[in-house]
């Protein structure tokens, strides 16, 4: 049977931090939707996975595990991912790294008391900014933010703190793993090309018609952002991610209306 782009699953996630505001992507919710996967249910796993985050108050202080932690501690893989800010409120902030360099000692402390968010390194976030957030960088997302995260494929997250939440933290692992140093911040995009590591690139791409012509040998994620219109033989819309999975041939993808998408793949 011949490979063809399919469309991936949406999957809505409730979180304390939510928004019900989330067009113009997708309708309003009655609940607080703080994450949005696209994946495929019921095969095997995709190698990266495609969220989109939405956020009203401050996520959580937390870091990932890079693979050799993860293999031995986890059994899976570790953690690498990118942010591409969609929206942001005026001041909204994220935080990445430490504002100067401490000791794991002094990291545990301020994770215990609290004082860990005033030691983080916080960006104020504008559209079009690019995060990479290897494993080990401690990071918190804060209010008002929309982004699309590209990440490995794996759910593991190390909490340090979480402004008294009832959730449980990984102090001892969280510490194994971190990095206690500075983050150079947003990276600058070259041309379509956002950001490209090991462990996937990501481009943005805008389009009206085109012929696409898919890497026989890899899987593609597209996302759209912005516009509607066909992907082969089949229609798309804004909010919508589709797989391009190994062996597609050319096929036609071609729009109503002007395009935004963010292909992704693991080069």
């Amino acid at each position: 049977m011949t490979a063809r782009p399919f469309r991936l699953k949406t999957a809505f996630h409730e979180k304390l931090w939510g928004v019900t505001a989330l067009e113009p992507w997708f309708r309003p919710s009655k609940e607080k939707i703080g994450e949005v996967w696209f994946s495929n249910p019921g095969a095997e796993p995709l190698p990266l996975l495609v969220k989109m985050i939405f956020t009203s108050d401050r996520l959580s202080v937390q870091v990932h595990p890079g693979d050799t932690y993860a293999l031995a501690h986890e059994g899976s893989r570790g953690k690498t991912e990118m942010w591409y800010v969609l929206r942001a409120e005026s001041g909204a902030q994220l935080a990445a790294g430490f504002r100067e360099p401490i000791t794991r000692e002094r990291a545990r402390e301020a994770a215990l008391s609290g004082e860990i968010e005033h030691l983080l390194q916080w960006f104020t976030v504008s559209p079009g900014q690019v995060y990479f957030i290897p494993s080990g960088v401690v990071h918190a997302l804060g209010a008002g933010i929309t982004l699309c995260e590209i990440q490995q494929n794996n759910p593991i997250t190390y909490r340090l703190y979480d402004y008294g939440r009832p959730r449980e933290l990984h102090l001892d692992k969280a510490l194994d793993v971190a990095r206690f140093e500075s983050h150079p911040g947003p990276t600058v995009p070259e041309g379509s090309l956002l950001f490209s590591c090991r462990h996937f690139t990501a481009e943005r791409l805008e389009m009206s018609r085109c012929r696409y012509q898919p890497d026989a040998a890899r899987i593609e994620v597209l996302l759209f952002l912005e516009g509607e219109g066909e992907i082969g033989a089949d229609r798309f819309a804004a909010g919508e991610a589709w797989c391009v999975p190994p062996g597609t041939k050319l096929f036609t993808l071609s729009a109503d209306t002007r395009v935004e998408a963010l292909r992704t793949f693991v080069p």
